[in-house]
C-alpha cells in the first residue's frame, strides 16, 4: 500500500511489513471555529471532523484490511453507478457538512445521487449522503456505532453500512418511513440489495476474502 499525498506539512512513512503510519499534522487554531474557518484551516485534506466548532483530528486509518475494503467498494459503487450516471462516490478526506446539526464529517465512502448533485460544493458536501459506509477501527467504535449513526438518522442519510474489519462483521442499516434506522442485513455473510442505488449489490463475505474478492464475480453478480 501507499499512501496517497496529503497535507504539504505532513510527513509519511509506511514501514514495510507493518501497520503503522506516522503522520504529523499541524494543530488547529485553540478555540472554537465556524465551518467556515476550519475549511480554511484544513481545505481539502483534513483527517479531522468538525463538531460544533469543535476540531476532531482523526487517527489515520492504516490497517492493510481497512484501506482494501474501502478501496474495493468505491470501485463497486462507481461500478454500480455506471461510473457517474446514476451518481458518485467520494471518500475521505472530502467532507460531508449537515448544517443543522453542525457537523462536518468524513466518512469513509459516501455515495451521492444524480438528483441530488445540487448538494456538491467545491470542498465538501452540503446536507447529507444517500449511502455512507464507515470502516470502523478500534479508535472509532463508539464514534461510529452510536455518535455518528444518531447524527446519519437525524439528517436524513437512507443507507448507513457499518463494517468492521476486526469482527468480520457488517451492519447495514435502512431509514424507515419513521425516521429511525432498522438494520437490513448484519453478520459477516449474506447478500444485500442496496434501496438507494438498486444496481448495488454487496455479498458481505466479499469484504473479508483474501487476496481480495474476485472481480469477474462481482460483476456477474451486478448483472454486466
Amino acid at each position: 500500500m501507499v499512501p496517497r499525498a496529503r497535507r504539504r506539512t505532513g510527513r509519511y512513512d509506511w514501514r514495510v511489513g507493518e501497520t503503522d503510519l506516522i503522520v504529523e499534522r499541524r494543530e488547529p487554531p485553540p478555540g472554537r471555529l465556524s465551518y467556515e474557518q476550519f475549511l480554511e484551516w484544513a481545505p481539502d485534506d483534513a483527517w479531522a471532523e468538525w463538531v460544533d466548532g469543535q476540531v476532531i483530528l482523526m487517527t489515520v486509518p492504516v490497517a492493510e484490511r481497512h484501506a482494501a475494503i474501502v478501496a474495493f467498494l468505491i470501485w463497486l459503487f462507481n461500478t454500480a453507478s455506471q461510473l457517474g450516471r446514476l451518481g458518485s462516490v467520494y471518500g475521505e478526506p472530502f467532507q460531508m457538512h449537515l448544517s443543522a446539526l453542525r457537523r462536518g464529517r468524513e466518512p469513509d465512502v459516501f455515495f451521492v445521487l444524480a438528483e441530488h448533485r445540487d448538494r456538491m460544493r467545491r470542498l465538501y458536501l452540503d446536507g447529507p449522503a444517500d449511502i455512507v459506509v464507515e470502516v470502523v477501527s478500534p479508535e472509532s467504535v463508539q464514534r461510529d456505532r452510536v455518535e455518528k449513526l444518531a447524527e446519519y438518522e437525524r439528517a436524513g442519510v437512507s443507507e448507513y453500512w457499518l463494517i468492521d474489519p476486526e469482527d468480520k462483521s457488517a451492519e447495514l442499516r435502512l431509514l424507515g418511513p419513521d425516521g429511525r434506522y432498522r438494520v437490513a442485513l448484519a453478520g459477516s455473510a449474506g447478500e444485500y440489495r442496496s434501496s438507494v442505488l438498486p444496481p448495488l449489490r454487496l455479498r458481505v463475505e466479499w469484504l473479508w476474502q483474501e487476496p481480495g474478492p474476485d472481480y469477474d464475480e462481482v460483476l456477474r453478480t451486478l448483472g454486466g
